[in-house]
């Protein structure tokens, strides 16, 4: 499948609310368990979520679009929500992602983008050289990644409980 920024939006405007969905009223065991060791619970994906809008996403495609001769992208502290989201309610950090995306969507449509545009580049900390195409399309599988791992994460909470049907479920690498 080829790129396409409507269809991008779409998945993108869509994430808040799964994430709504998947999460209101749960016990907060569902939201702050990991997987162990130094995984990520559901409450550090949003935090990390979170940081994205703030600094990865638009940010980087600014630079991208912008008039300046410096294309280098400032690298992103894929930790950060560690720090980020101390003290904060899963709820807050809900809150907040929906606001900066509803925000980044809005800035993103503004662009006003071109077909040409899509093929403009910025300077990566890792991969060098990158379009904006490529940065918009990671941005989306960036959720439905982070979406996965968030129905992973959940569903390792009852990885014991399932007894023998763990080998038939994907989800715990069966299969």
């Amino acid at each position: 499948m080829e790129f396409s920024l409507s269809a991008g939006i779409n998945i993108l405007s869509r994430t808040p609310g799964a994430l709504r969905a998947l999460t209101t009223g749960l016990e907060p065991a569902w939201i702050m368990q990991n997987e162990g060791g130094e995984s990520w619970s559901v409450f550090d994906i949003v935090g990390h979520l979170i940081h994205g809008e703030k600094t990865d996403w638009i940010p980087r495609a600014e630079i991208i679009l912008s008039g300046s001769p410096d294309k280098h992208f400032i690298p992103f502290d894929r930790f950060a929500q560690f720090e980020n989201s101390k003290g904060e309610s899963f709820e807050s950090l809900l809150a907040t992602f929906e606001t900066l995306r509803k925000a980044n969507l809005e800035k993103l449509q503004s662009f006003n983008l071109q077909p040409a545009d899509f093929q403009k580049t910025g300077i990566h900390p890792t991969f060098g050289e990158v379009t904006l195409e490529q940065l918009l399309a990671t941005w989306t599988v960036h959720d439905l990644n982070h979406l996965a791992q968030i129905a992973r994460v959940m569903a390792v909470q009852y990885r014991e409980a399932v007894g023998p049907w763990t080998a038939f479920l994907g989800i715990f690498g069966a299969i």
